[in-house]
């Protein structure tokens, strides 16, 4: 039984969607949320154009109250409009764009619109983006062309609830065209993404402790080692005495006379 009445909200919530995506063109709409409250049932509508939903003295609006009113039967809907501030980062906006020019200028230019606004969406700062468009373009044969850049996330958690997706149908003279827009806003936090630190390097230094010198006491010396130490010192303070010269005094004999006989 919750299973029935949960398909049951969110095929009501679909079929209000596609109602007020309807009555509000050209005012950059987006996507609604449905809130339930004690009062009724409130609809928050996104757009980039507020004004133009609201209409000269709210006259857009309250045509649109009384058309929710009968045909969902809703007892008491209050409608809030919100301001989209990042219009090129909001996929339903994206897709919107890229269904009113295909609209107003035709297949002969769908390639120029896809890559304009693929390269207004990176200026903004998203991560990534693919524009998938699908139908008889440019031909009569339907085909799909596709046109990506940056980084996109395909698979995972981050996939369906991260990712920013849109769908929205086209209707030129030819049939009818899918666009299909998916943008990665750059304020998602991915698993997968490590930053870096700068390691500091840390200068350990060794102080060695200086170990305290015992200080040797001097024993007391005897009377006989001070005198020793005093004579050394008084001889080497002494200024050396000059050799005196010796001289061999060599007597000489004197000669012996021989005396003549007769």
């Amino acid at each position: 039984m919750i299973e029935r009445q949960i398909v049951a909200q969110k095929k009501k919530e679909h079929q209000i969607q596609e109602m007020i995506a309807k009555n509000v063109k050209g005012s950059g709409y987006s996507h609604i949320k449905l809130q339930r409250t004690p009062l009724g049932e409130k609809i928050i509508i996104y757009a980039a154009r507020p004004g133009l939903i609201v209409g000269r003295k709210g006259q857009n609006i309250t045509k649109l109250t009384k058309n929710l009113k009968n045909s969902f039967e809703l007892e008491n809907p209050q409608i809030e409009i919100n301001e989209i501030e990042k219009i090129n980062l909001d996929a339903g906006v994206v897709a919107g764009s890229i269904a009113e020019s295909l609209e107003k200028f035709g297949t002969a230019r769908f390639k120029g619109i896809m890559h304009k606004t693929m390269e207004e969406v990176m200026n903004a700062g998203a991560l990534g983006i693919e524009i998938v468009i699908s139908g008889k373009i440019p031909g009569a044969r339907a085909k799909s062309w596709r046109v990506y850049s940056g980084y996109l996330k395909k698979c995972g958690d981050i996939a369906i609830t991260g990712v920013n997706k849109a769908k929205i149908r086209a209707v030129i003279k030819t049939g009818v065209v899918g666009v299909k827009v998916s943008i990665m806003p750059p304020d998602i936090k991915l698993p997968d993404k490590i930053q870096l630190l700068e390691e500091k390097e840390e200068i350990i230094e060794e102080i060695k402790e200086e170990k305290p010198v015992k200080e040797e006491k001097e024993k007391p010396k005897g009377d006989k080692e001070l005198k020793k130490k005093q004579e050394k010192e008084e001889k080497k303070s002494k200024p050396k005495k000059e050799k005196k010269e010796t001289k061999k005094i060599i007597k000489k004999e004197p000669k012996k006379q021989l005396k003549k006989k007769g």
